[in-house]
Parts: structure tokens; sequence; C-alpha cells
């Protein structure tokens, strides 16, 4: 499992951290560490499709990321 530091941009409350935390949980095997307002800290097998699962999961919420970081 690697570690994910996302920074997310258009989340204002406390519906844009649920409903981002809902998509995210619609990935297998994902391990939600954290969401919050403008970021979010999970854990996945490390592939190549990693970081497109993760784009798809956040902007199907309604919002962008700005940034993924490796922790």
């Amino acid at each position: 499992m690697k570690m994910y530091r996302l920074v997310i941009d258009g989340m204002n409350c406390g519906h844009c951290v649920m409903s981002v935390k809902k998509e995210l949980l619609s990935i297998p095997n994902i391990k939600i560490n954290d969401v919050k307002i403008g970021s979010a800290v999970v854990e996945l097998e490390e592939s190549r499709a990693a970081e497109e699962m993760l784009t798809k999961a956040v902007e199907k919420g309604g919002y962008k990321i700005a940034s993924i970081q490796y922790a």
C-alpha cells in the first residue's frame, strides 16, 4: 500500500467532504485515513492506474485534484 495526499480544489463544507469520501470509497481496496475540506489522505495499492482512479473518483464527486503527493 502506498499513501497518497490529495489537495482538492472546490471543497468548502461538510457535504463536500462526504461527497468526496463516498466516491473514494468506490475504489477497490482503498483505505481512507482522512478527508477534510481541501484534502484527503488515502492508502491504495501502488499501480500505474492509482492516480487516475483517485482523480476520476474526486471528479465524479464534483471536485478537482490540484495535486497528489506521496508519503
